[in-house]
């Protein structure tokens, strides 16, 4: 009986993800805040520094929603790392997400999974978040130790601690047999 390994000896990757935020100027002076994901963006305005800030946010914002994924491949290598030109390296190493910005241009923000090769060549890049390391699988982990939780204490009667109710499965305090809800303080005497 020939038995095949479900575990693939190298990871899959997946592709690198990537947002560009983009501000666009009109010829009536006015501007537009784009997004390559389908996201809500602001009227068309005049006022640019509004449009401006609302970019920066905007870019921030998926670059704090989106979580760096271990074994996401490099978005910078799936656009033929254009972004650094001059300095051709392999794509290896972690992965981090970074925000590319000139703030000379001022216009275009773009947030990318990016591997740690590329990050340092890509100009005006900064490095927001890196990978975590992926969870090993349980059969690799070591077995904890299985440590029992302490047993609490069974205190009678009316004084007894708040989770020994929940613990011994019994009422510690018990109910009174009037209607009334309060206890009887004694036998009643008849007149």
């Amino acid at each position: 009986m020939t038995t095949v390994n479900s575990e693939p000896s190298t990871p899959v990757r997946i592709p690198g993800r990537g947002w560009t935020v983009r501000l666009t100027g009109h010829t009536d002076r006015s501007a537009t805040v784009t997004c390559s994901a389908p996201c809500r963006m602001p009227a068309r305005s005049r006022d640019l520094a509004t449009l401006r800030r609302f970019a920066a946010q905007h870019a921030a914002a998926h670059a704090k929603a989106a979580t760096v994924r271990p074994n996401a491949a490099c978005h910078c290598r799936s656009q033929h790392c254009d972004a650094h030109a001059a300095n051709r390296v392999h794509c290896s190493g972690a992965v981090v997400m970074v925000l590319r910005h000139d703030p000379s241009v001022g216009q275009v923000w773009i947030v990318e999974e990016v591997c740690e090769s590329c990050a340092p060549l890509i100009p005006h890049a900064r490095i927001l978040a890196r990978a975590t390391a992926p969870a090993r699988p349980a059969a690799t982990k070591p077995a904890a130790a299985q440590v029992p939780a302490p047993a609490r204490p069974d205190v009678m009667g009316l004084f007894s601690s708040a989770g020994a109710a929940a613990d011994s499965g019994r009422d510690t305090v018990r109910p009174s047999r009037s209607g009334s809800g309060r206890p009887r303080r004694g036998p009643r005497r008849s007149r």
